[in-house]
């Protein structure tokens, strides 16, 4: 079993954190990238479970996250909705599944805070059956200027307080170099343009599928 030591107080409090997102522009975008999701469906990052009441109920869904503090949330929330998905501790770089075995990997808000991005697109590409789709959203780094640069500054500060989190990775570049082919990309400006949410931002939410 692969896992990390975890953040205790950051899997406390964070739920409340996103309440107000959760309650605007996320309740869509849950709708979208989890709701879409089809037949055999892994979640990596699954951090609290806010998707899960998301998954169609024909879906077949496996969740891994590997911090012991949120998993325990995301199994109290799978068993408040009655059952909800078969919950993993694993790492996004090292997952337990054979080759092709999912049709759908759903990532919301971790590629930002694995350790090595690079190594979990190419496992989430191995996991995936030919054709099979990521369905994703992040937050990016900005394509240039003064925001990206503070982006940049600020990166340690920020991975210390959101319990790993860089604002200043640039995963659609990444996701191509995985050998994932983007068909769907949209970009988003959900949150205030003034510090500090203008450093998590823009957003993007797509689609990509092995080629």
């Amino acid at each position: 079993m692969a896992s990390r030591r975890g953040h205790k107080w950051f899997a406390a409090i964070y739920d409340r954190l996103m309440v107000r997102a959760e309650a605007t522009f996320l309740r869509r975008v849950r709708t979208e990238v989890a709701g879409g999701a089809r037949d055999r469906v892994l979640e990596i990052g699954c951090g609290t479970g806010a998707n899960f009441p998301y998954y169609p109920p024909e879906a077949e869904v496996v969740a891994a996250e590997p911090d012991p503090y949120m998993l325990a949330r995301a199994r109290r929330r799978a068993r408040e909705l009655g059952g909800g998905p078969t919950l993993v501790q694993a790492v996004a770089e090292r997952l337990p599944f054979p080759d092709g075995s999912f049709d759908v990997v759903v990532a919301t808000l971790v590629f930002c805070s694995v350790d090595d991005p690079a190594r979990a697109l190419a496992e989430a590409r191995r996991v995936l059956r030919p054709g099979g789709e990521l369905r994703f959203y992040e937050h990016v780094r900005y394509p240039g200027g003064p925001l990206a640069r503070l982006q940049d500054a600020v990166t340690p500060l920020w991975r210390w307080f959101g319990a790993g989190c860089h604002p200043n990775r640039d995963v659609t570049r990444l996701l191509a170099e995985a050998g994932l082919e983007v068909v769907r990309l949209e970009r988003t400006m959900p949150l205030p343009p003034f510090p500090p949410m203008c450093l998590a931002r823009p957003h993007v939410l797509g689609v990509a599928r092995v080629r």
